[in-house]
């Protein structure tokens, strides 16, 4: 796993495994991981990793959606609150046990082996389009469906980041799970974010600047189109 600073109160840690990104973020006393690397030995690496950052245990974990490589932060951390988009909350409902299902094939495939199983839990559900406090700053939560149909992007405003889940990515091309308007809309939704942000974090894949992000939305966009 490599881990970079984005910011003082922003960390990367990239997983070995298809590039994963998970975000660390501090405000003020309170710690949120977005998303989670994938690896075992990764994800027992996060609580340290926070300890020698002096940041403490996360206050909540967030995820983009509810692919289950972006859930593994209840590994690393099973006491923190789990907060999902009202889609992402319905999609785990509506597929129970998928995530562990697809947890298990992925670590049989590899043998890999974990000290616990994967348990969801509970769930807070945040509304989406919303907003979500940490510290004295607010997590902007934005729609971004298509890739799956419960998409959630999130821009940090006061440290220009954005964080888009599983777009935007120079790594694999586009993936439309859901259908292809709703996909070229959250491109859409995502561009002025874009514009604005000095890193844009794809799920998988090297952060972006603003130049390279829009570049790489527009090449998605024609691809996208022409499905």
């Amino acid at each position: 796993m490599r881990v970079v600073s984005l910011h003082p109160d922003v960390l990367l840690a990239t997983s070995a495994i298809w590039q994963t990104n998970c975000v660390l973020l501090r405000a003020g006393e309170e710690v949120f991981v977005i998303d989670s690397p994938v690896l075992p030995e990764e994800l027992d690496a996060l609580p340290a990793l926070l300890a020698q950052a002096g940041w403490g245990e996360p206050n909540g974990l967030l995820v983009t959606h509810g692919d289950w490589d972006h859930l593994l932060g209840r590994l690393a951390f099973p006491q923190a609150p789990l907060g999902c988009g009202k889609a992402t909350v319905a999609r785990l409902n509506a597929e129970p046990g998928a995530a562990q299902r697809e947890l298990r094939e992925f670590d049989e495939r590899f043998y890999f082996e974990r000290s616990q199983p994967l348990m969801l839990g509970a769930i807070q559900t945040l509304a989406v389009p919303g907003r979500c406090e940490i510290g004295a700053h607010e997590l902007q939560l934005h729609p971004a469906e298509g890739h799956t149909d419960d998409g959630m992007a999130i821009w940090l405003d006061w440290v220009n980041v954005l964080i888009v889940g599983d777009y935007l990515s120079t790594v694999e091309p586009p993936q439309v799970g859901g259908s292809s308007a709703a996909y070229l809309a959250t491109l859409e939704r995502l561009r002025p974010f874009a514009e604005s942000a000095e890193h844009v974090v794809p799920g998988h894949g090297p952060v972006l600047g603003s130049k390279r992000a829009l570049e790489v939305l527009d090449e998605h966009r024609q691809l996208v189109a022409s499905m």
